[in-house]
């Protein structure tokens, strides 16, 4: 039995071990029972945006009909047809979910695919002037083309999407007709040199909003504005994906949990930060990894949250733990070379390795890949500033931030552009940013740091006496997030502890 919702094989009531690969053929091949499906499409449903030679093919197809066995006839379950592909040959039924633990009803002509999946509905023209249409189309085409850069979600071409232009649809529909997750709905209006773009995001099978936006700009050159108003769409709704994305899955019995299951539950302990969530999802991005080597998400995850626990000081063993994150990000990089994430993965890795020089390298990749990822944008400034350059930190920090404005761990990374701009001489600039630091995570000790010395710079004593005497208020952090800042400049380490001396801090 192939659970199409969980993407999993599953014989006796167990998951049988199958890659990723294997898995994304097995699933496009019983999405279309007894049609021929080609070469191409089937590379394409395995290895999308990859180029690799048909012989790959060949032996995934041969491992998965080794793993499936023979038809009662003696005959294979997946069929070649010469010179063209291949077809699945036995009967499918399709099972309803409430009878076999959660597998898609009947009557659906497409099932969600293990992958999320979005489609990008073309945007309305609201505008007094109906030759203002061209805009509303050429926004949704730079919002699709954005949103493709992200690897871990599928997004339905423009020619699908465009389909629904000037029509009349629901979320639902949209949702069964083209086998999506998500539907992302818009407007442009246009009033002389002045344009307002209107979003939402919306999740079809229940057709609640996820998130909605307006954004407003001065209509320069369309081209200008398309690609900023793209830019700043994806950058946003590709956060909120992920955040729902990794909702804790329903519960399910031991042993039937994939590794793109892990993957997501690891996610969300991810999320939720702190010092055991932290470690219970890099146990479950370690067995993910385990149960699918070829899974790049499970390697860049683990890298990532390795990062963290080194970061915050949760590890017993910081050399040992940062080494397993770099080699995990490597190794996703090389799974998967167009994912950003696995580009971060690698930057942030190599931040806590005391290689800043390498972790500009990685974000300027994810960046190439993906120009609206925050992440990368945000990596970058991190790398620029630990290896010494406080002035070429600022822009991708604050651009990082401007794309997503709204993330609950921005503290982080506003006290970072905080101390940009305080070690780049412009002081009214980072207490602003350590301010902004302070309304998102009031209880986090570093950012009052960065008050105290913000405000003695600008010569206002009592402000940043009074900074002092909260940290003396405060648990002592567990980890020092600024270590390898520290490191590799002693003059700003010289520099903070000579303000917050004057501020009233006794080491």
């Amino acid at each position: 039995m192939f659970d199409m919702l969980r993407g999993a094989l599953v014989r006796e009531g167990r998951p049988v071990a199958l890659g990723q690969k294997g898995l994304s053929l097995l699933q496009a091949l019983l999405a279309a029972p007894t049609q021929v499906l080609s070469k191409t499409a089937l590379m394409e449903a395995a290895w999308p945006d990859a180029v690799v030679e048909e012989s790959n093919l060949s032996v995934q197809v041969a491992a998965l009909r080794k793993l499936l066995g023979s038809q009662p006839d003696g005959s294979e379950w997946i069929a070649t047809v010469p010179r063209t592909g291949y077809r699945f040959a036995g009967s499918v039924r399709v099972l309803d979910g409430a009878a076999d633990g959660g597998l898609p009803s009947s009557g659906q002509p497409t099932s969600l695919p293990e992958r999320p999946s979005i489609a990008v509905l073309p945007f309305a023209n609201v505008s007094d002037n109906q030759e203002q249409a061209y805009l509303a189309g050429g926004i949704t085409e730079d919002i699709i083309t954005a949103l493709t850069r992200f690897r871990w979600f599928r997004v339905i071409g423009r020619g699908s999407s465009f389909v629904y232009k000037d029509k009349s649809v629901d979320s639902k529909q949209v949702a069964r007709e083209l086998g999506v997750r998500y539907v992302l709905e818009g407007s442009v209006r246009r009033s002389g040199e002045h344009i307002r773009v209107s979003t939402q995001l919306v999740d079809a099978a229940s057709a609640n909003q996820i998130w909605a936006e307006r954004y407003e700009m001065e209509m320069t050159e369309a081209f200008a504005v398309q690609d900023a108003i793209a830019e700043r769409v994806a950058g946003a709704i590709e956060p909120e994906l992920l955040k729902t994305e990794s909702l804790p899955a329903p519960a399910r019995s031991s042993g039937s949990a994939t590794a793109w299951d892990l993957v997501r539950q690891g996610t969300w302990h991810f999320h939720h930060v702190g010092r055991q969530t932290h470690l219970s999802a890099r146990k479950l991005f370690r067995e993910a990894c385990r149960l699918d080597p070829e899974l790049a998400e499970a390697h860049l995850w683990l890298g990532r949250v390795s990062a963290g626990i080194v970061a915050y000081g949760w590890s017993d063993k910081p050399a040992q733990d940062i080494r397993e994150g770099l080699d995990a990000a490597l190794k996703a990089v090389r799974l998967d070379e167009k994912n950003p994430y696995s580009h971060y993965a690698l930057a942030i890795c190599s931040i806590y390795a005391n290689a800043p020089e390498q972790a500009v390298l990685a974000a300027e990749k994810a960046i190439e890949i993906s120009p609206s990822f925050a992440l990368g944008h945000l990596v970058l400034g991190m790398g620029q500033l630990f290896r010494g350059g406080a002035s070429e930190a600022i822009a991708p920090l604050e651009h990082g931030l401007m794309l997503n404005p709204y993330d609950p761990q921005n503290f982080v990374w506003f006290n970072v552009v905080a101390l940009a701009y305080l070690f780049a001489g412009q002081a009214n600039e980072a207490l602003a940013a350590a301010i902004k630091a302070r309304k998102i995570a009031p209880a986090w000790r570093p950012t009052h740091e960065t008050l105290a010395c913000c405000y003695v710079s600008l010569g206002r004593l009592p402000e940043a006496r009074s900074c002092v005497e909260l940290m003396r208020e405060m648990e002592n952090p567990s980890g020092d997030a600024l270590a390898p800042l520290r490191l590799r400049n002693l003059h700003w380490a010289d520099e903070m502890a000579h303000l917050l001396k004057k501020a009233g801090w006794q080491q």
